[in-house]
């Protein structure tokens, strides 16, 4: 099977590495100094208890993804459109797009471009940074779980890849309630980081940031509860803060971002947050004032 990375950022870069290290001919969509690195010294990936380097094909040419059967569709939620418009007539009317991306509006989008039938969502579990171009480090537990938007695809083969490549890979029938959950973990941790520059350990140790996160989640689970999730809020809310104990040295992707100067995603995030309250007719002021500070960061570096 050919395998593609459409953004061969932190978590593109990991589970695509993971796959090529098994075997499988991989190729990494990438771009500036980070591509460069990996043309030059290959992908070197750093884990708990190994290290080694990906010698795989790294390119900024889409067109290079052409004969790929499966995408590992990693590019920031801002780009969603853009790379999907892009990649639809270039990929075999067989391949397969699979999202690991952050936020639950993503899989809409791939829908619309490539048809329900191609379109997979994964929920990722994983701390992975870019430490520097070229260098990948993953610490903590990893997990991906995979759901198809239509009841017709099998799963498996995609499932025995990755469970083949050491990836813990399970299968949802509900994987948007999957999404949703991992949303409401990130959008509670994500966008207060990104703003006040915390790691999630020192949210949940600061007093002030840890009422202003706790706001923050009792909001997204109220907007949760009106676009019909069955979600008991305490159950929930102490469900998401134990889960945080467990990411304390995690550095968000949006704090990732903003140290790096690339634009943040704040629409997949306190942005979708906002907008849904404000349809649903949910009261969300600690999402919007988060979401008027970050937006404006990201006009910044526009």
């Amino acid at each position: 099977m050919n395998i593609a990375v459409a953004g061969a950022g932190a978590v593109g870069c990991y589970f695509g590495g993971r796959l090529a290290k098994t075997g499988y001919d991989v190729t990494f969509l990438a771009r500036g100094g980070h591509l460069d690195a990996m043309q030059e010294n290959g992908l070197r990936i750093k884990e708990e208890a190994e290290e080694y380097i990906i010698e795989g094909r790294f390119t900024d040419d889409i067109h290079d993804l052409s004969e790929a059967d499966l995408v590992l569709f990693c590019v920031k939620s801002n780009d969603t459109k853009r790379m999907a418009d892009a990649l639809q007539p270039i990929l075999k009317e067989t391949a397969a797009v699979m999202t690991l991306q952050n936020g639950v509006e993503n899989e809409e989008i791939l829908e619309e471009v490539f048809g329900a039938a191609r379109v997979l969502s994964a929920v990722t579990y994983v701390q992975s940074s870019v430490v520097s171009p070229g260098e990948i480090k993953q610490q903590g537990r990893v997990k991906l779980v995979i759901g198809s938007l239509s009841s017709q695809t099998d799963l498996s083969p995609i499932i025995d890849l990755l469970q083949e490549a050491g990836v813990d890979c399970g299968e949802s029938s509900h994987i948007m309630s999957r999404k949703w959950n991992k949303l409401m973990w990130n959008a509670t941790f994500n966008p207060l980081s990104a703003v006040s520059g915390a790691r999630v350990g020192e949210i949940l140790e600061d007093e002030q940031l840890y009422k202003t996160a706790r706001k923050i989640c009792e909001e997204v689970v109220e907007v949760g509860i009106h676009k019909g999730l069955p979600i008991d809020p305490e159950t929930t809310i102490s469900k998401i803060f134990s889960h945080a104990e467990f990411a304390k040295q995690h550095q968000t992707s949006m704090l990732q971002d903003r140290l790096s100067g690339k634009p943040m995603e704040v629409e997949a995030m306190c942005g979708y947050i906002k907008r849904q309250g404000e349809i649903l007719g949910v009261e969300t002021p600690a999402n919007q004032s988060i979401y008027s500070v970050l937006n404006y960061m990201n006009q910044k570096l526009m």
